[in-house]
Order: C-alpha cells, then structure tokens, then sequence
C-alpha cells in the first residue's frame, strides 16, 4: 500500500502504515461477535425475565436499534475506533493523518451496508485491495482510511548504536532530545533515504536545527548524522555511567 503521510510534532511528514486487511477483516469479527453476546443477553432478559412481546416496538428498538448504530456511535466516541478496532489497535483517520470529524464517520456508516452488508464484504475487500491507501467505498467518499498505531516497544539499549569512544560530538545540545525524537528522526531519515527525498532530509534537518537551536554548515544529512552519532555518544556515556 501506498502509505498515509502524517505530520508530527515537528511539522516533518511521515508515512503512516494503514492497517492491514486481514487486521481489519479480524476487527470485524471480534464487533460481530461482540454484537451476538449483546443479541443473546438481551434477548433472555427481554423473552425470559421481563416477558416483552416479540413484535413489539420496544423490543425491536432495542434489538435491531444497536446494531444499526453500533459502529457509528463508538466511531465518534472512541476517536475512530470500535471494540473490534481498539482490540486490534487501528482507528479511523482523515487522509492527512487528523482525526475524523463527525461528518466523516457518518458517511462511512451510511455507505456501510453497500460496502459490507449487502455485498457481505466484498465490495469493502475489493476497494481496499485495489485502492491502495486502505480504503472502502465509505471512506472514499468521506476522505478517510484505517491505520494500524501499533507501536513498537524501543528499549533505551536498543535504540542505542555502539558508538566509538573517540567519537568528537559536536552539538551538545542533543541532550535536550528525548528518546521518542530521536526515534522519530531515524524514522523520517530512513524514509527518506528509502525513497531518495533529500527535499525531506532537507525539511528534517532545518526543523531539527530550528528545535534545538544549533546553526549548522555541513549537509543536510551529514548534519542529521552528526546529530545522531552525538545522540547515541552522550547517551551511551550515560548509560555506562549508571
């Protein structure tokens, strides 16, 4: 898939993964399933203990009601999530990585059962696979997608590289960085690396420069580099130390 490019703290677009099909297929199950336990309770409290008629207007409210508005309404309160979602850590987001409005998980549910519940899905896998930003016909319409926020557990030694102990550090002011910054700037310098944008490389190392109050006059990234080695030589200094 394409990818969707999100802006971080520092103004610097990354690529967001969007979630993966069969993530989104497993998410599904786990609201069906969800939903049936809802159906079987409320049925043996409704049929079995307070003895409401079948077809009566109640009964069909509280039934079918639920269903019909289950995804919308955990959608707008759960920022873009249902419990089959959040299980499965992928929400609802715009194309540029902001959260959905109102107006766009309402559209995605008016075109749900196009999408999933008269053609059972397909129409839904179809789109996504051929789209290649993860999306269904509802979120086309609404401007929207589904990514994966998995995150990825960093330990402080892992996100370290061994650095020489002759290594000269020439902006001391890296130490004002957290370990999430650094991660982020390996992130952005990869992909950009990965896909030859030094346009990126560029943009990092301004708003880096710009973030830590250093001038540089080296390149981009040779500066985004020093930066790094400096990062990983004071923190590998402390780590020792401790």
């Amino acid at each position: 898939m394409e990818g969707i490019y999100i802006e971080t703290a520092q103004h610097i677009q990354i690529r967001q993964r969007p979630a993966t099909l069969g993530n989104r297929i497993l998410a599904q199950i786990i609201d069906f399933f969800i939903m049936g336990i809802y159906l079987i309770l409320v049925a043996i409290i409704a049929f079995g203990i307070l003895e409401i008629e079948k077809n009566s207007l109640a009964m069909i409210t509280i039934l079918i009601l639920p269903f019909m508005v289950y995804h919308l309404l955990f959608e707008i309160f759960m920022n873009g999530q249902s419990i089959g979602k959040y299980a499965l850590d992928i929400r609802v987001v715009q194309l540029d990585g902001t959260n959905a409005s109102v107006g766009s998980y309402l559209i995605r549910w008016l075109l749900r059962p196009i999408d999933i519940t008269i053609s059972s899905g397909g129409i839904a896998v179809l789109t996504i696979l051929m789209g290649g930003k993860g999306q269904r016909l509802g979120d086309m319409a609404a401007g929207t997608t589904v990514i994966s926020i998995k995150q990825d557990t960093v330990r402080r030694e892992d996100l370290l590289m061994q650095v020489d102990d002759n290594h000269e550090p020439k902006y001391p002011q890296v130490i004002n960085l957290k370990d999430s910054q650094l991660i982020q700037i390996k992130n952005i310098r990869a992909e950009a690396l990965k896909s030859q944008d030094f346009g990126l490389i560029k943009k990092l190392a301004e708003k880096t420069s710009s973030l830590l109050q250093i001038s540089y006059e080296t390149k981009h990234l040779e500066f985004i580099n020093q930066l790094i080695l400096d990062y990983e030589y004071y923190a590998q200094k402390e780590h020792g130390e401790s």
